[in-house]
């Protein structure tokens, strides 16, 4: 039935917007996803919702939508995998979200780290960890039991284009929130995930609540889901429609400050070669993340 209506009630502005039900949003996203929708009607869709802002209903039918057309990673020993999206990429801190990655591969957990860049001027994780010799998989087939990488593209190339509609308005839409709250595996999973504003920590973990995920969020590291190496910052983890704070935020001042590489990526990767090689020591909050993740996982 094409999505004006749709566009009509979302799109009246701040005050007089209409949030949509969990099903409508679904059909939306879908109709968007399956390209049955003018380039000028996905511009509509993206600055009404930007201006409206997401309801947890909405997000979890626009998940719903997601979900349903996504090339799933096919599951591994049926183990669970954790998932941790990377799509912000460092500006002034190394981007170290590929350390957390490794470091859970060497307690023998499958990972999947899955990404694309959206800004032009920062150094992504994919960056650092094809620097590490690392390389993204260009069929989801491809998929093995330790460390899986995975550009959205081969998830979803609809999604990436979604994403890619930033570069031409500056402006985010749901897919930014999207790809740090779902899914992208068979079978059970924990979503490490993160956000950069503090009501975006409240719209997410309602999210995750109401779709009942398994998933870790904190504040992020310039928006990547690794915890600040210079500063502990609080961990939640939810499950089956509950949340659990996991590790408070560290207060007062830094009694020292680590030694970190700047954000270039071969840097940065020649500085988790020493972490994982033990010629340098894992940040503190990262190695807490660490653990409380494999902790989390004993649940699932």
């Amino acid at each position: 039935m094409g999505i004006g209506l749709y566009l009509k009630e979302i799109g009246r502005g701040k005050d007089g917007a209409r949030s949509l039900t969990r099903e409508q949003a679904a059909d939306l996203l879908g109709q968007v996803l399956d390209a049955k929708v003018t380039d000028l009607e996905i511009g509509a869709f993206c600055l009404a919702m930007r201006i409206k802002g997401e309801t947890p209903e909405e997000m979890a039918g626009f998940l719903d939508a997601v979900n349903t057309r996504l090339n799933v990673l096919p599951h591994c020993d049926f183990k669970p995998t954790v998932v941790i999206p990377c799509y912000n990429g460092a500006r002034k801190l190394p981007a170290l979200a590929p350390l957390l990655a490794l470091l859970l591969c060497q307690h023998g957990v499958r990972v999947c780290v899955h990404g694309t860049p959206t800004e032009n001027s920062r150094t992504t994780s994919f960056e650092v960890l094809e620097a590490l010799g690392h390389k993204a998989l260009a069929h989801i087939d491809q998929a093995q039991a330790g460390l899986n990488i995975l550009p959205t593209e081969v998830l979803s190339t609809a999604l990436k284009k979604l994403l890619d509609v930033r570069r031409v308005v500056n402006l985010r839409n749901p897919a930014h929130s999207l790809v740090k709250l779902m899914n992208p595996c068979q079978g059970s999973a924990l979503i490490v995930s993160s956000y950069t504003h503090p009501e975006y920590a409240i719209s997410m973990a309602q999210t995750f609540k109401l779709t009942g995920a398994s998933a870790f969020l904190l504040r992020g590291t310039e928006g990547e889901p690794v915890a600040d190496a210079r500063r502990a910052p609080q961990m939640d983890f939810f499950h089956v429609g509950g949340m659990q704070t996991v590790q408070a935020a560290q207060a007062g001042a830094l009694q020292s400050i680590p030694d970190l590489p700047s954000p270039n990526a071969v840097e940065t990767a020649s500085y988790i070669e020493d972490v994982l090689k033990k010629k340098r020591e894992v940040p503190a909050p990262i190695a807490l993340q660490v653990q409380h993740i494999l902790q989390a996982l004993k649940s699932l």
